[in-house]
């Protein structure tokens, strides 16, 4: 090899010396990546909807309880009134609906048509009469009194007759289109209220929202409480979250998606997970002037999610986790 060769060897290793040692400068690492972090504390306070009195509770500090079980019941007897009230008055506007949409009665139809021949009839004779009366005038066998009379008596009758002709045509056209509107929006309101009385009395019974174990029994049966009062604490068991920490300088080395196994102090046992969450905000906000240790001070907030945790990982329990190999 001559003098040439050995120059450009030689450079070549300075070169790729230079760059691994800036590579470690900079903060990067050929090794795996492991992280520290805790197990999610996931609790709900679970309270009724309703005030009342608390009449009983199914389940105890310990117990673990599935999605809907029901696991206490208040006092019903005045819910269960009063959704019997709002369905009478359901019915009630339904019965106003139906009349205002049917219309008056065949026989009340019948009874305006009567009424008006009658007038009629009544207002024939009245202006016979008045004719008569008018024609005795001239020979003097009747007066103007009494020609007034009749013709007063006949205005009367003709009055009448328009009166039961009006009184025929709206029992035959029915009720006006307003009255039908405002009997629907009564009929809606009621119903509504009607569904407000029966949602109250299903929340008479509080239901777990979710798998879990009770933490904490705060009631006891024959307590008065509010609404919103919480009776129990209830301690999610999955899905199983855990909560880390990354450096600003590992940032690029996961994603979301990054498959990740978790494992803790107090057993062998691996849980396989993966990052799903890498919150975009620094959690310590830097100076206003930056020096190189301080950018590399900076951590961001992972979320891991466990795909079959078991009872071996606790809430609250430290755990390390190890991201996988050529993830």
């Amino acid at each position: 090899m001559n003098s040439k060769h050995i120059v450009i060897v030689v450079a070549a290793i300075v070169v790729a010396v230079v760059a691994w040692l800036g590579i470690k400068q900079a903060g990067y690492s050929d090794t795996a990546l492991t992280l520290y972090g805790n197990v999610d504390i996931r609790e709900v306070q679970l309270a009724f909807r309703q005030p009342g009195r608390l009449l009983e509770m199914s389940v105890d500090e310990g117990d673990v309880v599935t999605t809907g079980q029901p696991i206490a019941k208040l006092d019903d007897r005045t819910f269960k009134d009063a959704l019997v009230a709002a369905d009478a008055s359901v019915r009630v506007a339904q019965a106003e609906l139906s009349k205002l949409q049917q219309g008056l009665r065949p026989q009340e139809v019948a009874q305006a048509s009567e009424a008006l021949k009658q007038a009629q009839a009544l207002a024939l004779d009245a202006e016979r009469n008045f004719q008569r009366q008018n024609s005795l005038i001239e020979s003097g066998a009747s007066s103007q009194r009494v020609v007034d009379a009749a013709k007063t008596l006949r205005d009367q009758t003709a009055a009448g007759v328009k009166a039961a002709q009006a009184a025929l045509s709206q029992a035959n056209e029915g009720y006006r289109k307003e009255d039908i509107v405002a009997a629907q929006a009564r009929l809606a309101a009621a119903q509504a209220s009607r569904e407000q009385a029966a949602t109250a009395l299903a929340d008479t019974t509080l239901n777990a929202p979710s798998a879990g174990t009770i933490l904490a029994r705060v009631r006891e049966p024959g307590s008065m409480i509010t609404s919103q009062s919480a009776v129990y604490s209830l301690s999610l068991n999955t899905p199983v979250y855990v909560r880390a920490y990354v450096g600003e300088r590992d940032l690029g080395r996961i994603a979301p998606g990054t498959r990740v196994i978790v494992t803790s102090d107090a057993s062998t046992k691996q849980h396989l997970g993966k990052i799903g969450f890498i919150s975009p905000r620094a959690e310590f906000t830097p100076k206003t002037v930056e020096t190189t240790d301080l950018r590399t001070d900076l951590v961001y907030r992972l979320r891991i999610v466990l795909d079959q945790a078991d009872a071996s990982l606790r809430q609250g329990m430290p755990v390390t986790i190890q991201v996988v190999a050529g993830e």
